[in-house]
Order: C-alpha cells, then sequence, then structure tokens
C-alpha cells in the first residue's frame, strides 16, 4: 500500500508536520491553494526567555491581493532584515540548548539565499528540517507540478490517484469538511493522523508543544524522532 499525504508548505513547522511526512511514500507540497495571510504558512513559533515569540516572514500584499493569489506565487518581502532578525532570535534563545552546536547548520540551510517567493524558502527549509529528523527516501513533490484541478476533496482524490497512492492519510482537523465518500468511491483508503506526543524538557517553561520542530531538535538532538514517531525512521 503506498500512502500519501498532501500538506501545505508552512514555515519552520511544528513536529506534527513531520511525522505526516514520516509516515507518507509520497509527500506533496500543496502549493497552489489560495495564500492564507492569517495561518501557518509564513509565520511560526519559537521558545524564548521572554515567552513564545513568531517569527513571520513578511509577504508583498497590496490590500488584500496576496489573499487571492495561489500560495506559490506569494512573494518575499525583503525590505526588511527579517532573516537576520529571525536568525539572531533563535540562536538567543537556544544557544545554551544541549543540542544546538548539533543542528545549528539548519540555520544555513534556511537563511541563506534571497529567494523571491515563499514557497521556495519554506519548502527546502522543510526538507532540511525533515533530514536532520532522519526522514529520507520519500518522493517529494509540489502540487503546482502536477496540473491538477478541482474542488476541495475532488482534487485531493485526483492528486491521490495521479501520484499512484492507494492510501491518503490526512491530519485530524480535515474530518470537518472531507468528502469519505469520494474517497471510497475511488478505491482510496482514508485515514486521520492522531496526535499525542510527550513533553520534553524545554528552556524556558511551561512546556509548549505547539512551536516549530527547530525547538525539539535544539533540546533532544538524536531522540528527537523517538518524541515524534517513537523511533527510528
Amino acid at each position: 500500500m503506498t500512502t500519501a499525504v498532501i500538506l501545505q508548505p508552512s514555515y519552520l513547522p511544528w513536529r506534527g508536520y513531520f511525522h505526516l511526512m514520516q509516515r507518507a511514500d509520497v509527500f506533496v507540497f500543496y502549493d497552489d491553494v489560495q495564500y492564507d495571510r492569517h495561518g501557518w504558512r509564513n509565520r511560526n513559533r519559537v521558545k524564548t526567555a521572554s515567552g513564545p515569540r513568531w517569527l513571520t516572514v513578511p509577504v508583498l500584499s497590496s490590500g488584500h491581493i496576496a489573499e487571492k493569489l495561489p500560495l506559490r506565487d506569494a512573494r518575499i518581502d525583503w525590505r526588511s532584515p527579517w532573516p537576520h532578525k529571525h536568525r539572531e532570535t533563535i540562536r538567543q534563545s537556544y544557544a545554551r540548548a544541549p543540542h544546538f552546536a548539533r543542528h545549528a547548520a539548519l540555520l544555513d540551510a534556511i537563511f541563506t539565499g534571497r529567494p523571491e517567493r515563499l514557497c521556495d524558502l519554506t519548502i527546502p527549509a522543510t526538507v532540511a528540517l525533515a533530514e536532520h529528523l532522519g526522514i529520507a527516501g520519500r518522493r517529494l513533490l509540489r502540487s503546482s507540478e502536477l496540473g491538477i484541478e478541482g474542488d476541495r476533496t475532488e482534487r485531493l482524490v485526483r492528486i491521490v490517484r495521479a501520484v499512484g497512492a492507494t492510501r491518503y492519510l490526512s491530519g485530524p482537523s480535515a474530518r470537518s469538511y472531507l468528502d469519505e465518500a469520494a474517497f471510497a468511491r475511488a478505491g482510496i483508503e482514508l485515514a486521520y493522523m492522531t496526535y499525542a506526543y510527550p513533553e520534553y524538557e524545554q528552556l524556558h517553561p511551561p512546556f509548549d508543544g505547539e512551536v516549530s520542530v527547530l525547538d525539539l531538535l535544539f533540546m533532544m538532538g538524536p531522540r528527537a524522532p523517538e518524541l515524534i514517531w517513537g523511533g527510528p525512521t
């Protein structure tokens, strides 16, 4: 059975994102849906001494134009020195973390370069994070490469069939809108992820399990996969 996962690219995602990637045979970055300015596409949180802090990649916008664009067309606003600010916030927050030095090269992978489009920052950063978690051998695609149209569930079904998968694994929030019968008619098994992760020691209590996976990597190092999917990939 070949399992497909389809997720929108996000900035420095939390550990649940990588759990889905680890469970997939084919992982599709859903990059041609509408850009959501208030979601996780261009921002995430890290732990700091003064509490959780948002790291937001500025996206060029004129009125509501950015919200009408496909995610793949969202362009980064390079008029501010946000990469330096993000990098310094991460470094200052985690310099004393037990495994910061082990994974410090991630900061070079994430913040070196000047991509024009948001997806060309977030997708390579996510792949770099996945490699540090030991996730390898998955087929990685962008939905924009497939040229598949359709509405919501119909389009997901078509993508799953196009990549040769027979099982679709979704995040739990999709239960509220997926047409489960459409997957059944297409002969595709539909499953939902369940998130139940243990706590781990963080530099700045109280514990927050929904921050960027960077926190887990810097704090737990080689044990990070154990605290997501229970062991080596």
